[in-house]
């Protein structure tokens, strides 16, 4: 490994998680919840990652900043934060990053609300990727999977090599993908240069690059101008590099990850935490009350101040229907 460049760990911190309403509201994005033995996904994706990088950088936004911001506090860590005026996708967010580097800076891009074990795993994972971008790649990380997940993009492979990145299958394609045994779950995590990874997304993006720049050159402490963010193109990095660039490996992952992007699976992992159910495999998120399910199973009951939702586990995917229709009528349930 390279000693005259740093490792930066990159946190992107944008979501506002709207299969978690009524626990996740535009005021307490799900990764800043502290349901998670008394931390947040946010605080345990700092932590993880502390010891393999010795910078790190905060992509958040006007509305979330302050909330990462206390919780770099409550672990003592130094951070460059970059704060965006308004959400432009996941390319955009990239680049500030990486406009922000030294071009030989080795970048290890995660999001900021996902549940990782198996550390082992996980950090050998990253050391394999942190060698590949020194050798000029562009790495993502590709999950073995558990089970024929719906949920979650695909990453067909052979070796390190990405044959194709293919979108969220339905029920019968995700069977198909697990039976081929060449398919793992996107995890949304990267790793390069940041040099690399700019002159990828100037050949492939220009206008993206361009309009970015300019943004990042006009930043003050960090703080991007709403104007000018305005203009760039709203493009998710596995479309603007990912599924075009040459350069790109895959690190086939064996550590256990999830995006908890339902409430099956925050109820999954709560379980392998002891969370309590009963003995139809009801559960209660939010709230320490004595609670009977009757004639009910597999169904969670999440509770909060203002409002309670009780679903089916299986129905754990249309919850952002729910948000999407109390966004419709601007409701106050969704601060």
């Amino acid at each position: 490994m390279e000693k005259n460049n740093s490792i930066i760990h990159v946190v992107l911190t944008g979501g506002v998680g709207s299969r978690l309403w009524p626990l996740s509201r535009k005021s307490q994005p799900k990764q800043y919840l502290e349901i998670f033995e008394n931390k947040s996904l946010f605080e345990m994706t700092v932590e993880r990652n502390s010891h393999l990088a010795n910078k790190v950088m905060v992509v958040g936004n006007v509305d979330n900043h302050h909330l990462s911001g206390k919780v770099m506090d409550k672990t003592n860590t130094t951070y460059l934060n970059i704060v965006e005026a308004t959400p432009r996708n996941t390319a955009a967010a990239i680049a500030f990053a990486a406009f922000a580097s030294d071009p030989d800076d080795v970048l290890i891009i995660t999001p900021s609300d996902h549940i990782i074990d198996k550390m082992d795993d996980y950090n050998n994972a990253i050391q394999e990727a942190v060698s590949k971008a020194n050798e000029g790649f562009i790495v993502t990380f590709g999950i073995i999977p558990t089970k024929p997940e719906t949920g979650y993009g695909y990453i067909e492979s052979k070796g390190d090599k990405v044959v194709s990145f293919r979108e969220k299958p339905n029920e019968t394609t995700a069977k198909e993908f697990i039976a081929k045994g060449n398919f793992l779950w996107n995890s949304g995590m990267f790793c390069f240069k940041a040099g690399v990874l700019l002159d990828e997304l100037k050949q492939f993006q220009p206008d993206v690059y361009e309009k970015s720049k300019a943004v990042w050159e006009a930043s003050k402490e960090g703080f991007l101008d709403l104007e000018l963010s305005m203009q760039i193109p709203s493009i998710s990095i596995d479309y603007a590099v990912m599924e075009r660039s040459k350069k790109i490996k895959v690190v086939p992952a064996s550590f256990s990850w999830s995006d908890l992007g339902s409430f099956e699976s925050v109820y999954d992992y709560l379980i392998l935490k002891g969370h309590p159910v009963d003995k139809n495999g009801n559960m209660v998120i939010g709230s320490g009350k004595h609670t009977t399910f009757l004639g009910l199973k597999n169904t969670i009951f999440v509770y909060t101040d203002s409002a309670n939702l009780i679903l089916q586990k299986e129905n754990s995917q249309d919850v952002k229907d729910i948000y999407s229709e109390l966004e419709k009528i601007n409701s106050d349930l969704l601060n």
